[in-house]
């Protein structure tokens, strides 16, 4: 790993750290060192470290916000990339917007609301990345990811760079082709807006940020929602009807606010988290006969 760390410090491709604790990369505050974290300050520069990274062959992580992600106490195995301002370029060309991958959602969402363009008003409280968002497909309020991309520009395992369109991303609910079938990095995305009344767009969005603020725990650390909805049900009413509000392990608390939230309410650990999620699920079985599943992202050293 040194000789790896060494060689891309030497390459200057942006931020190179070695035993990094991710626990500062991810919105929950939780998560052990990264072996070697890069910040790729270029694309061109993501594909110099790649290349490095396969020719080591060692293993690599993307992350980007830090939402919707549980890093494991023990930390990540190998390269974690982190996809930040250097893959944070936007560009409008009529209703089309190009992002990249590292750009915040929120404030894409905001920026193009005030050029009078419609389709991204669901994700003005979504905290996590342009790239995050198209690879798990991120939605809300009715809408997601899926019903705006165009294309994506993928990076994949490989070494190979690939723009694929909507249709060959494969998406369903909060999942995408890259999540099992062909993993890879998000470097842009395409969407394909429309245009409409700006005073109207901004305050919807508004709305949905309202909605976020006065609903959901944001004033904690958290990772977003933890469970899948099972519909036609839905994860966080489950949880408060089976009396789960408030219910706590370690410093991993369920959120009083909302019972398909966990936060940290006090120097939590991964394992906290862990053990609160499966007694959630126990209970949830238990008490209903449904199983629920994690949306959120559970990654690192068991």
């Amino acid at each position: 790993m040194k000789e790896l760390s060494k060689r891309l410090t030497d390459l200057n491709i942006g931020t190179v750290k070695e035993n990094e604790p991710l626990a500062n990369h991810t919105t929950i505050k939780i998560g052990g060192p990264a072996d070697i974290y890069i910040e790729p300050s270029s694309i061109d520069n993501l594909k110099k470290a790649m290349e490095l990274i396969r020719e080591a062959k060692v293993k690599w992580t993307a992350i980007g916000r830090g939402s919707n992600l549980l890093v494991s106490d023990k930390g990540i195995e190998g390269v974690v990339i982190k996809l930040g301002p250097g893959l944070a370029h936007m560009e409008i060309d009529g209703a089309k917007v190009t992002a990249g991958g590292g750009y915040s959602v929120v404030s894409l969402a905001m920026t193009i609301s005030r050029k009078g363009l419609s389709g991204l008003e669901f994700a003005g409280g979504i905290p996590g990345s342009v790239g995050g968002a198209v690879y798990m497909n991120a939605g809300a309020h009715g809408s997601d990811i899926s019903r705006i991309l165009e294309k994506a520009h993928i990076l994949f395992e490989d070494g190979t760079i690939e723009w694929l369109a909507n249709e060959d991303m494969e998406f369903s609910y909060r999942t995408s082709i890259l999540q099992k079938k062909r993993p890879g990095i998000v470097l842009e995305a395409v969407f394909q807006l429309n245009e409409g009344d700006r005073e109207s767009i901004v305050a919807e969005i508004q709305k949905n940020k309202d909605y976020r603020k006065e609903t959901q725990p944001w004033n904690y650390p958290c990772a977003g929602s933890i469970f899948r909805n099972p519909l036609p049900d839905y994860a966080g009413k489950l949880i408060e009807n089976a009396g789960l509000k408030g219910h706590s392990i370690g410093g991993a608390k369920i959120s009083e606010m909302h019972g398909n939230f966990i936060v940290n309410a006090g120097n939590a650990t991964a394992d906290d988290v862990l053990a609160l999620i499966q007694h959630v699920k126990d209970t949830v079985f238990d008490k209903y006969g449904i199983n629920i599943e994690t949306e959120v992202e559970i990654i690192g050293r068991k």
